[in-house]
This record gives structure tokens, sequence and C-alpha cells, in this order.
């Protein structure tokens, strides 16, 4: 058993679920993010949104504590082909009820310049992959360059289920601080309805709009989110890994299970050949 089992096996085979451990956590996530920011003299956090649940609940979260530290929550929508109108209306609102600085900027030109670059492209599902990693790394350098000139750091909005699953793009939506991303996805609805129901006007209209949101990764790959990992929703996600880390092993040919396996070296990511594997030893 590695290590990362184990501690699921520990601390992730139930869910955060009441309304007085949800603020438990949300509360530990922000003063955790305020005596970082502290200990790092950081002058500024920097959020990509997309209109989905997580940057929207990404935004919510970290608004007070950019407040109670007096820096900026900068948020950035940004484009690129494949986004719908509804998640740029959607993201749009997350940023400007939420953040201190926000604009929306359509990437496709940009993109299209680069596509042109990328060899032998099809209508393969290896060539949508191909172009929607390149989608999030060009997003990524923009929110970089953002961190770079005011001094501060890129947020990651991962959750547990997309960190098991591999559901994100190596130097690409990782981000330099992950608040949430021992959240399971149904937390983060649960945490964002808690949130929602704390917050008035545009600001409760902006992170409901997105709980009600059909889940989309915005590159283009599939439908929806639950198309691409083999379920209906996110609660049955979450329950299959809760119960095949339970021990049920019937589900060890589910699709999720075959992408968590699958997905290792991401989570291993930079590989690194041991020392002990380079010295002479006799």
């Amino acid at each position: 058993m590695n290590n990362l089992e184990d501690d699921i096996k520990a601390n992730f085979l139930t869910f955060i679920s009441t309304e007085s451990d949800l603020k438990h956590a949300i509360q530990s996530i922000q003063i955790q993010t305020e005596n970082y920011i502290q200990k790092h003299a950081i002058k500024s956090l920097v959020l990509g949104i997309s209109g989905g649940i997580d940057s929207a609940f990404a935004a919510a979260l970290l608004r007070p504590v950019c407040d109670r530290m007096n820096i900026p929550l900068i948020g950035r929508s940004i484009s690129i082909e494949t986004n719908t109108s509804e998640e740029i209306e959607r993201s749009i609102l997350v940023g400007e009820s939420f953040c201190h600085d926000f604009s929306h900027m359509d990437y496709s030109n940009i993109y299209m310049h680069f596509k042109n670059i990328l060899p032998e492209l099809d209508n393969s599902l290896l060539s949508k992959l191909r172009t929607g990693n390149c989608k999030a790394r060009i997003r990524m350098i923009a929110l970089y360059d953002l961190a770079q000139k005011n001094q501060g750091i890129v947020i990651s909005t991962d959750n547990f289920t997309e960190y098991l699953t591999g559901f994100w793009t190596l130097h690409g939506d990782v981000g330099d601080y992950a608040p949430f991303a021992q959240l399971w996805k149904t937390e983060v609805y649960l945490a964002s309805k808690l949130l929602a129901n704390q917050n008035t006007g545009n600001a409760k209209k902006a992170l409901h709009v997105c709980i009600d949101a059909v889940p989309t990764d915005g590159l283009g790959i599939s439908l929806s989110d639950t198309e691409q990992l083999g379920v209906s929703n996110y609660d049955e996600a979450d329950t299959i890994f809760i119960n095949y880390f339970n021990g049920d092993i019937s589900l060890e040919n589910h699709v999720l299970i075959k992408r968590y396996f699958a997905s290792s070296y991401k989570r291993s990511n930079p590989i690194m050949i041991e020392r002990k594997n380079l010295l002479n030893k006799h």
C-alpha cells in the first residue's frame, strides 16, 4: 500500500457534510492561506476563472482572505475558442462579484496562431487532448505573468476527485497553492452552497449559477466532465472512489479506478531517479 492510499484510508472515506464541519473546513483553509501569505510576504493572489464551480468557489473562499491581508485578488477569465457563451457569462459574473482586479480576455487568436504549428492534428480524441492541454498552458502563461508582475502566486483550483483521476494538465492548470486540493468534488459543491447562503446579490447569484451548471473542462474534449469520467455526477464518482478504497474490488475495472492508476505518473511529477541509484557503492 503506498502512502497516498494509506492517507485515503485514514482521512478520505467519509464526506465533510454537516454545516458545522463545512464551516470548520472553510475557516481552516482561510487561516492556513493567511499564514502562508504572511510567511512568504505574498503581495497578491492570481486566479483563473472558468465559469465552473471550482474557480467560483476559490474566488468566494479567498476574497475574505485577501481583504483581511490587504492584498488584491486578481482574476482573469481567459476564453479560447471552445468556451461557450454561458461559461464566459458565468466567469464574468464571478470575477466581477469577488475579485478586486478582474477582466475577461479572448485568447482564441493567440491559440489559433499556436495551433497552426502543431503537427498532424485531426478530429481524434488524441488531437483534442493535445490541443486542450495547449489551451490550459496558454492560460497559465498569462496567469503566471500576472503573478510575477504583482509579486503574487497562482491559485490552483483542483479538488481531490480531479487529483485522483488525473483530470488536470501538467504544467497547465496546477498553480502554486492549492487551497482545497484535499476536498472531494462533492464537498466543493456543499461548501459552495454554504458560501452562497452567506452572500447576497450578484455574489450569491454567481455561486448558484456555477453550482447549477453542467461541469465541463472548457477544453472542447467532451460535453461534460462526467461524460469523460464515466459517471452521471460527481456524487457517484466520489462514492465509487470511497467504496473502492474501502475494499470493494469489484470496482477495479471502473473507468475512474483505471484513470487513477493510469494517471499515477502525474501525481509523481517530476519523476526523479533516486540518488542511491547513482552512487557506485560496492
